[in-house]
């Protein structure tokens, strides 16, 4: 397996620091609003990667945090006139529904920051004890001079980034590219006690503590959007490495940025899209699959048309399934048939099978993973039909499937739970069925069009009526 590892700027073969176990860190999102589409993206990416790890037999820790206490997390309290933590907890909750219902599994830990301050502010003690941070008037910053590898991530260089500050920004620092580990309060803001005084962690001591704590002093993967790489996950290495004189991690991938209509998101240009208002003109299940539909290093465009677009990829293969799932119900034959046995299918589903995995192996191609599915749709939809025995049928449906859920494809989503039950459907097809065998057409075409306002979409087939959700 080769991944992409920003640190080096090459692909390198997977080694993990232990057989078969992965120990990877993914940055999650700051609580002070719903996320939005660009979150999104790492939280489906690094969860499909996740997903594949275990297909491929490995045992993930997979940690994600929250960035529970922030300048933008304390003024939209304080507008509100409630405390941060219930900002941070109502948002949370709202980032886990979201998460949920893109299909994400839950992480193996998914720590928060105001959990997590006694860890912070022994890490920052040990820092200022090696000389690696300096405190001034309960401001903690750390020394980037003192780290003589600062850089290495982002590719840039200390004196090219003081070169190129236009003003001092802070007298109290030794470097205009030190940062800060902790922060004084200030009137109206969430504080804890600490060695400087009261105040608050700055923002990149806190993946370094929750990475140190839940995964060790080395970690495999370090993960989350390209926007992350300078600064914060640079201040990172800084911090990791200089208080546990190790390698942080081995390997580091970030995930491109996702434009609206060509154009960088961004709430000025009115371009900005929570994954709760596409969710209202497209199911989550269409978000993920448009996600997973470009390379993960790549940009990807976000419109209407290519949301259209990834509805219609999506559609195909749920109707295969649909339809096998049909087949399976109606079928009169339990066993395999010789024929059947004697069929190329199976060889040629595994053909596309290793090609799916070799795709997956390159840097998790996840863009033309999806093609080799489409590949088995059409092998499936080919041989597939009314006489086939449900051995068979049940045999091509575990194969898809098996593809369909390393990519998380293919889920009920909460939408559509909320909206019709399969149970539901098949009783109303039944009775649409009986309907028309009374010749009562009236109510077979209410029924049909009930159903189409509620999503679900009738083709009568020579195998029977096959269904589908719009």
């Amino acid at each position: 397996m080769k991944l992409y590892n920003t640190l080096t700027r090459q692909k390198e073969n997977f080694i993990p620091l232990e057989e078969k176990k992965v120990k990877m860190y993914v940055c999650g999102p700051t609580v002070y609003d719903f996320i939005h589409i660009g979150n999104a993206r790492p939280y489906v990416v690094f969860d499909t990667i996740r997903r594949y790890f275990e297909y491929k037999g490995y045992d993930v820790n997979y940690v994600q945090n929250f960035t529970d206490v922030d300048d933008k997390i304390i003024k939209r309290a304080n507008d509100e006139g409630v405390e941060p933590s219930v900002i941070a907890d109502r948002y949370i909750q709202e980032a886990l529904k979201d998460a949920k219902a893109l299909n994400v599994k839950e992480p193996t830990y998914a720590p928060r920051v105001t959990q997590e301050i006694k860890e912070i502010i022994e890490m920052i003690q040990t820092l200022i004890e090696q000389k690696n941070a300096y405190e001034v008037d309960g401001t903690v910053f750390f020394d980037t001079k003192s780290f003589k590898e600062y850089g290495k991530l982002s590719g840039k260089k200390l004196d090219e980034l003081e070169i190129g500050s236009r003003i001092k920004l802070d007298e109290a620092k030794k470097n205009e590219t030190d940062f800060v580990l902790w922060k004084p309060k200030k009137d109206g803001e969430i504080a804890w006690t600490s060695p400087w005084g009261e105040g608050r962690p700055g923002w990149h001591i806190e993946c370094s503590v929750m990475a140190k704590k839940y995964l060790g002093e080395e970690i495999d993967i370090h993960a989350g959007g390209e926007d992350l790489i300078f600064p914060h996950h640079e201040n990172e290495i800084a911090q990791s490495e200089c208080c546990n004189h190790k390698p942080f991690a081995k390997y580091w991938l970030h995930n491109g940025f996702i434009n609206i209509d060509n154009e960088k998101m961004s709430k000025s240009k009115g371009n900005f899209f929570t994954v709760r208002d596409i969710a209202k003109e497209v199911p989550y299940d269409v978000i993920r699959f448009f996600i997973l539909c470009g390379h993960y290093r790549a940009p990807i465009n976000f419109s209407r048309e290519a949301m259209e677009a990834s509805k219609k990829s999506l559609d195909r293969i749920k109707n295969c399934v649909n339809n096998i799932n049909h087949l399976i119900n109606n079928s009169k034959i339990e066993n395999m048939t010789d024929e059947e046995k004697n069929l190329d299918v199976f060889k040629n589903i595994q053909t596309y099978k290793n090609t799916f995995e070799e795709e997956m192996d390159n840097d998790f191609n996840t863009s033309n993973a999806i093609t080799c599915i489409f590949e088995i749709v059409r092998l499936i939809n080919s041989v597939a039909n009314d006489k086939s025995s449900k051995e068979f049928l049940q045999s091509l449906l575990n194969e898809i499937m098996s593809l369909c859920n390393v990519l998380g494809i293919l889920y009920k989503t909460e939408q559509e739970t909320l909206n019709i039950s399969e149970e539901e459907i098949e009783e109303l097809i039944a009775k649409r069925q009986e309907a028309k065998k009374n010749k009562d057409y009236k109510l077979a075409d209410e029924i049909r069009d009930s159903l189409k306002e509620r999503g679900i979409v009738l083709r009568d087939t020579s195998a029977g009526v096959v269904w589908s959700r719009e």
